[in-house]
């Protein structure tokens, strides 16, 4: 009997071993629980709420994970910007204008009822650091659209593989030529350099006539200061045919400027023009007033940030940089943007943060069209984003940057455009742009 208790008792107590491996172990083919975590490489994920619910792919997303859902789940919108490296002082703008305008939309019922939700990936400021956002955002996040990056220079390597995956990329603050033709779904809300920049030579003539000579530096490691200092030449030596006594060449990363700065004072120039970004351009312009060049400046759209005063601080005062937004622009959007710029940071709004806002209104103004003859929960993702992609370039917009809308190509349509001079304070802390009448 004790034998057969003891064969009894082993077998219940096998049995039971398989019947608690089974209930604590997921059956063969079930679906794991999605991550959310979409980080990739050297891209991180930051959400302004929680993590999107699609589940991670690199195949094509079913009906399901089209949006987050089909029930009504917020609508996840890409956002590749510099939040890390040099290119941090044009980024963070970025990411406040972005940040402000989910809440604005929202506020106002997102996309017919439906919110959205941006999903932020931190492209630092290289060529890989935007390739890692952009796949990231594109088969971890499952995005609708993208806006970014923050450099042109990034977008000749990143936008094509959104090209390729068919995702609506809308190009916040690239503007040296050729974005647009990357790609059938790349587009841009930031106005070319050609179109912009002859405006502050036009303007420091004004201010000089007597202007003659001109030297000009620019960042040689960067596509977009490459690209504008080529539409910077051409005004000078063509439109109104100015001396051009001098070309000097640095890197983007570069913080002595000893040998460009004497090049350039050497030659005596009435007019110094800088393509570079905050942090070099910033440090240029200290260190040719530190040694004593007392002439006219103009920096590029990569000096358009406030975030170059405490780079070159009293010695800001005076640059001239053409501008795509201005504050001032009497429109009941802008005033609504900027009302909530003001509230957030005690400070203008910035060229970035309009124009990112604007990216941002554009998506959105274009999903809410398009759910209006299309239902967006009865899109699989594909669909949605090559619809999307189509409802963005036929459509026009009235935004900070005034009304603005798109060629067939994807390259803006913008009427208006401005200068503005930086002003500084006495001491050199504080200034501001103060827009050329």
């Amino acid at each position: 009997m004790r034998s057969n208790a003891a064969r009894t008792l082993s077998i219940l107590l096998v049995v039971s071993a398989l019947l608690l491996g089974a209930c604590g172990q997921a059956p063969s083919g079930s679906a794991a629980t999605p991550s959310t975590s979409s980080g990739q490489g050297a891209a991180q994920t930051a959400t302004s709420s929680d993590a999107p619910t699609a589940v991670a792919s690199n195949t094509a997303p079913t009906a399901a994970a089209s949006t987050g859902a089909t029930s009504g789940d917020a609508i996840p919108i890409g956002i590749a910007v510099a939040q890390t490296s040099n290119v941090a002082l044009l980024g963070q703008e970025q990411v406040i204008g972005a940040q402000i305008a989910e809440e604005f939309f929202n506020k106002k019922g997102g996309v017919n009822g439906r919110p959205i939700k941006l999903v932020m990936q931190d492209t630092a400021g290289d060529e890989q650091g935007a390739i890692n956002a952009f796949n990231s955002l594109i088969n971890t996040d499952n995005v609708v659209a993208i806006i970014g990056p923050t450099l042109s220079q990034q977008a000749f390597s990143a936008d094509p593989i959104a090209d390729r995956a068919k995702v609506p990329v809308i190009g916040p603050s690239n503007t040296a030529k050729g974005i647009p033709q990357i790609g059938d779904y790349v587009a841009r809300v930031s106005a070319p350099v050609a179109v912009v920049a002859p405006n502050a030579v036009k303007v420091a003539l004004a201010q000089n006539p007597n202007i003659k000579k001109v030297a000009v530096a620019f960042a040689q490691n960067d596509a977009f200061s490459k690209s504008e200092t080529g539409t910077f030449q051409r005004t000078i030596t063509e439109t109104y045919k100015l001396e051009l006594v001098t070309v000097q060449q640095f890197q983007t990363t570069d913080t002595d400027f000893t040998t460009q700065a004497t090049n350039i004072i050497n030659l005596q120039p009435d007019l110094v023009i800088i393509s570079g970004l905050a942090s070099d351009g910033g440090n240029l312009v200290k260190q040719l007033r530190d040694l004593g060049y007392k002439g006219q400046i103009i920096g590029g759209n990569g000096l358009n940030t406030a975030n170059i005063f405490p780079v070159c601080k009293a010695a800001c005062d005076g640059i001239l940089i053409a501008q795509a937004y201005s504050y001032e622009l009497d429109s009941p959007v802008n005033k609504e943007f900027r009302d909530a710029y003001k509230a957030k940071q005690n400070k203008e709004p910035p060229q970035f943060s309009g124009q990112m806002f604007a990216g941002v209104q554009v998506i959105v103004e274009a999903l809410s069209a398009l759910d209006k003859t299309k239902k967006l929960a009865d899109m699989d993702l594909a669909t949605l984003r090559t619809e999307l992609n189509k409802q963005i370039l036929a459509g026009s917009y009235d935004t900070p940057l005034g009304k603005i809308s798109f060629t067939p190509e994807g390259e803006i349509n913008q009427e208006q455009f401005y200068v503005a001079q930086i002003k500084m304070d006495p001491d050199g802390a504080n200034g501001s742009f103060s827009f050329v009448k």
